[in-house]
This record gives C-alpha cells, structure tokens and sequence, in this order.
C-alpha cells in the first residue's frame, strides 16, 4: 500500500520540526525537506506545508521555491513566512508592519464553513510571530480569517492558478498553528492533512515495527550487522528492532568511556542481555581519561570523545570481519540538525555522519525518521522495558560535559556520587516521569567556602538541573518542590566527599541550553 506522507518545505524557521511533531501526532507520515528539494514526481505525497523563515519576502538573500512544481495538483498550506511567499508571488502585496506582530491574537472573524476551519471556536486563540504583513491577497483568493489587527490571517483559494475549480487548494495562515498556543492549531492542522489532503492515518508504532522489520530484512539479507550501543534509549530500541529483524546477524558493541552515570555500564549490560542480545562489552576508560587530559572547551572534549569512540569501536568491529552494515540509532531530529538550511551549528553530534570510510560498511538507520516519542512509542511496541524506555535523554560525551573544565577520574566519581543521590530521590519522589531530562552539573573550577563541624572547607558546588519540555527544542526549568531540593542538598553535601554546596539552575530554553556545554 502506499506510505502517504506530507512534505513539509523547511525556509529556516525554529518551528519548522513543531509541524512535522503535531502532523505525526495526528498518525500522518511526513518529511521535513530543504525549501529547494521538492520531490517532484513522487506519487506518494498527498500535501505540501511551506514553513515560517527568518527572512522576510523581501530580503535579496530570502529563500524562495517554484510554485508550479506542486501548487494546483496538491493541497498546499503555507505558515506566516509561507502565507507571506505565496501571496507576493502570485500578485498579493506584503508589506512591513507598523509594529511587530507577536505572541497572542484572536481570530475575531472565522469562516467555519472553510474546510481548514471546520469546527474551530470563533474568536480562538492564535499565535503571531512576523515583522511583515499581508496587506492584499492576490486575485482569485478570499478571506478567512482575521483578527483585531491582521485583515488578511487567513486566506484560501479553491483554484489558485484560475484555470478550473478542479484544482486542488491553496490555504495560507499568518500565524503558526504548530505551537502550542494556537489553541486549534492541531485541529486546523487535522482539517487540512485529513479532511483536505486525505490522510489514511496509518502511521503508527505498530505499523512501523511491521514495516521496519520486513524492510530490513530485505534490505540486508544474510549479512551481519554491528551496532553501536550507548545504553540510551535510541541505540537501544535500534538494537531491539534489528533483533527481531535479524537475529544473531547482529552483533552490538557497547563502549564505556568511563563517564557515564554511577554503575551504568554493568546495569545496562545485564539490561541488554536480558533483552536476547548480543553485546560485547569494551571498558576503554583509561584511554579516553588520558586522551581528555589538559582538555578544558567543551567542543574540545566532545571532539575528543568522539573520536576516541569510533577509534575503540572501529577496532573491535574489525574483530567481526564478516560484517557488511553498521546500524546507528540515529532518529529525524539529528539528521534535520545536521542538514540545518541555515549552516549554523550549536553543537557537534558524533553519532550524526561518524562512520570511518576504512571501516567499508553500509549505514543502516532503522529509526532515522522517528522523533524521540515516537522512539519511545516504539520500544514500548517492541515490549521493551518501561525503565529503559522512560530513561532521560543523556549527552554522547556523558558526564564530561556536565563537569565544567578538565575531566579527571575523580571529579566522574564526586559526579557520579552527586547525580546518582539526585537521579534516585526523583525516582523516590515520584517525580522523575514528570521531568524531561535532569542531571548534576559540578563547577570544578570553582571553590566556594564552607563549614563542616568546626572546620571550614574549601570545597567544589554541584548546580542541579531539571527541565520540563515535549521535544527538546525549547525547556522550561521544573519547578521541583522546595522540600524535595532541600533533601537532595543535604544528602549530596553530608555523603559526596569533594562537594559543599548545591545549586538549582533556573533557566529555561531558550536563552540558555538544558546542558550546561
């Protein structure tokens, strides 16, 4: 059967995965693409979305797509830049506005019979975020909604290119039904993937397991596979689907580098082989610790480690010397980052394009267009266990980027000691489920004084952080009960020797990022 998707054109806006997010929310397969990579001739895409952007349609640098390439033979819905591009190039008038347009609006005037607004409230909340606006839609389109400031929020046309009303739609919104405080936008979004571009709405863990496994197995056969494990929930649920696709072909490789959380190495371990894999086990500790000596920039301890990582993985993989794939736990996210339109890197990843050409292996990405839910929806499918599963996000580098300057074995043990008292008394306190990601941060390039019985220490502080958040892209700091820090600070202080005073970090993303480097 055909695998029905949207394809979403990406001009470079923050958002631009919060659609692919709620379209997959909504059981619909979808792909995030470069403005400029329209796959033309492609029979399975049923619906175009053309993101925001940075750029206004007037910038000489502004991206710019060829209409004629889709529009009048699919739906096609464009978001405030894309609202904006649609209307400037096919006659409308964009112009600056008086003042910015920004945060919440409400769409005074909205014709519900229009199929994009089917069984919206009238006077619903939306959210505007642009510096320009429309003000005049071009010929053949009409308006559909409006709010106290903005005539022309919403706009469609039943045949944009005029030549017959068998032509499929153009709808166009000047604010963003992605994020959460557009309070219909799903259901906008629902109305046009739906009802408009008729989503089957089979996309779903169980269809993708079923999918996945009898695409690996034909896509690789009899040969063997090695994988890399990392005892994160991606690499994990990777390993389990190539499992029940292959079996013993695959073989999975786990590395502790020495810096990842207290007694995690043997408790993943016993983990994976209680799942029926195959795993060898590599302790390359000493290697990394002296390799990182001296090292104090955070890129420069995480290019260190992950070149360490795939200099100890490639050795041990030569070992297998029949294998002809390498399986990575790559997931959408990480691939969308790495091909950011815009070329501007927070961040480097090493699990993103790390394969060594001398290794002469095929990449395999069984999970390469899943986003982190829908990973975890996967492995639950799988039968995973809920304490794999449930696990917070944790950085490749590990601990080494949650200790502030150089990385010595001792400051991984007072770390580790210190993460480990936080990690469980969330877990006691009920509150680890309701928390994004959490972890301790040491500032071992900082001393701060205090007092332990009648003598004064010179100690280093551990600064705490938790986060609520949905995918990442933006965070906000938990609001962890006073009584619960209060606890957590006295046991690190009384039982982690190194450490005399705790923090709470309480910023939120943006400005700030959930990992401290």
């Amino acid at each position: 059967m055909q695998q029905q998707k949207i394809i979403i054109l990406d001009f470079g806006s923050q958002t631009t995965q919060l659609i692919a997010r709620r379209l997959r929310e909504l059981d619909t397969f979808c792909e995030i693409l470069p403005y400029n990579k329209f796959p033309v001739g492609d029979p399975d895409v049923i619906g175009v979305i053309l993101s925001g952007s940075p750029f206004s349609v007037h910038d000489p640098e502004a991206f710019k797509v060829d209409l004629t390439q889709f529009m009048g033979r699919l739906p096609v819905l464009g978001i405030c830049y894309g609202a904006q591009f649609i209307s400037h190039t096919l006659g409308g008038r964009v112009e600056k506005a008086d003042s910015r347009e920004y945060g919440r609006a409400h769409l005074e005037t909205v014709d519900t019979s229009n199929p994009l607004f089917k069984d919206f409230d009238q006077n619903s909340q939306v959210w505007m975020s642009h510096g320009d606006t429309i003000t005049a839609i071009p010929d053949g389109f009409e308006v559909i909604g409006s709010t106290k400031d903005v005539t022309n929020a919403a706009f469609w046309s039943p045949s944009p290119l005029g030549e017959g009303r068998d032509e499929a739609p153009v709808f166009a919104v000047q604010f963003h039904p992605e994020v959460f405080h557009t309070l219909q936008g799903t259901l906008l979004l629902k109305n046009f993937v739906v009802d408009v571009c008729g989503s089957r709405q089979d996309w779903s863990p169980a269809n993708f397991v079923d999918t996945t496994v009898a695409e690996l197995r034909k896509l690789i056969g009899s040969d063997r596979v090695i994988l890399g494990l990392s005892g994160g929930v991606d690499s994990s649920v990777a390993a389990v689907l190539l499992n029940r696709a292959i079996g013993n072909q695959l073989t999975c490789i786990f590395v502790d580098h020495g810096m990842l959380r207290k007694n995690e190495f043997r408790n993943v371990m016993k983990d994976y082989e209680g799942l029926g894999l195959n795993v060898i086990g590599v302790d390359a500790s000493q290697k990394f610790f002296a390799d990182l000596a001296g090292a104090l920039e955070p890129e420069q301890k995480r290019k260190i480690i992950g070149r360490d990582f795939i200099e100890v993985f490639n050795e041990e993989a030569k070992k297998i010397t029949d294998a002809k794939w390498l399986a990575q736990g790559t997931i959408y996210p990480d691939r969308i980052e790495s091909l950011n339109i815009t070329g501007k890197v927070i961040k480097s990843h090493h699990n993103v394009g790390g394969l060594p050409k001398e290794m002469n292996l095929k990449l395999c990405e069984p999970l390469k267009w899943l986003f982190k839910d829908e990973v975890r929806r996967v492995g639950r499918q799988l039968g995973i266990p809920e304490h794999l599963i449930g696990r917070h996000p944790f950085p490749g580098p590990g601990l080494a980027v949650r200790i502030l300057g150089e990385v010595t074995p001792e400051k991984v043990r007072i770390l580790q000691d210190a993460d480990d008292i936080y990690i469980q008394a969330l877990r006691d306190w009920g509150l680890y489920d309701q928390i994004w990601q959490a972890g301790a941060i040491l500032l071992s390039d900082v001393r701060s004084v205090g007092v332990m019985g009648d003598e004064r220490t010179y100690e280093n502080p551990v600064a705490l952080r938790a986060v609520t958040s949905t995918d990442a892209m933006t965070a906000d700091w938990a609001h962890l009960p006073y009584e619960f820090l209060a606890k957590v600070s006295n046991d690190i202080i009384n039982k982690v020797k190194g450490v005399n005073r705790v923090c709470y970090d309480i910023s939120s993303k943006p400005p700030s990022t959930i990992e401290w480097e």
